[in-house]
């Protein structure tokens, strides 16, 4: 499928992105056919084709880097540059808009996302972020960095956090996938219209954590 879509890469990016879409729909759905692993999606109403906007997802696997492509509207993902060095899905990746950052260089890194990603959202594309980093445990609580929240505050556009238990079917650096149904949580879009980055980060956070344990909760009952 790479080598497809840096075939595509002289044509227009909403047919690479077409492209994308298919693959992302099609592994969930092989998913779900060959290890027997579902998925179903509370809140898509809060998804709007008319406001795009800035997601700030869980990040506990492999999976939501795929399922979310085929969930939201077209987007772009904010990535570390290193992995746009990988043959052949790191090349095919670099053709679909990312924003790559230099996690050596925090401030160059900062400037590049809130630049890149002003054009991206004046574009009409949606941008996901992983706000925690890195991949961590179901259960772990980890800080949400503060960057897709400059982002907000700086362009203006909302923000929209997503929770979701994919680390309890599809663990962290691991082969084997498990049977089950992933729960995915999309909550209401939050403003950003007049407030600070530090106070969309701590309502963002708060909403995410609330909505993990009660996903928790949910699936022990």
């Amino acid at each position: 499928m790479g080598v497809i879509v840096l075939t595509l890469a002289p044509f227009p990016f909403r047919i690479r992105y077409k492209l994308a879409h298919f693959w992302a729909t099609a592994v969930l759905w092989l998913t779900k056919l060959i290890c027997q692993l579902d998925y179903t999606i509370e809140g898509l109403e809060n998804i709007s084709e008319n406001q795009n906007a800035i997601i700030l997802c869980k990040h506990q696997s492999a999976w939501e880097t795929i399922a979310l492509y085929a969930i939201f509207p077209p987007q772009v993902t904010v990535i570390k540059r290193e992995l746009l060095w990988l043959p052949i899905w790191g090349w095919a990746a670099a053709t679909l808009k990312p924003i790559a950052l230099n996690r050596q260089n925090q401030l160059s890194a900062l400037k590049k996302l809130i630049r890149d990603g002003k054009m991206r959202l004046n574009e009409g594309l949606w941008i996901l972020i992983f706000p925690e980093g890195t991949r961590t445990k179901p259960g772990v609580p980890t800080k949400f960095n503060l960057g897709g929240c400059l982002l907000a505050e700086k362009s203006q556009y909302p923000v929209i956090p997503v929770a979701h238990n994919a680390g309890e079917f599809w663990p962290r650096y691991s082969f084997l996938k498990y049977p089950g149904t992933i729960t995915v949580r999309i909550g209401p879009l939050i403003p950003s219209e007049g407030r600070k980055a530090i106070e969309l980060n701590y309502e963002a956070e708060a909403w995410v954590e609330s909505a993990m344990k009660d996903i928790h909760l949910t699936n022990r009952e």
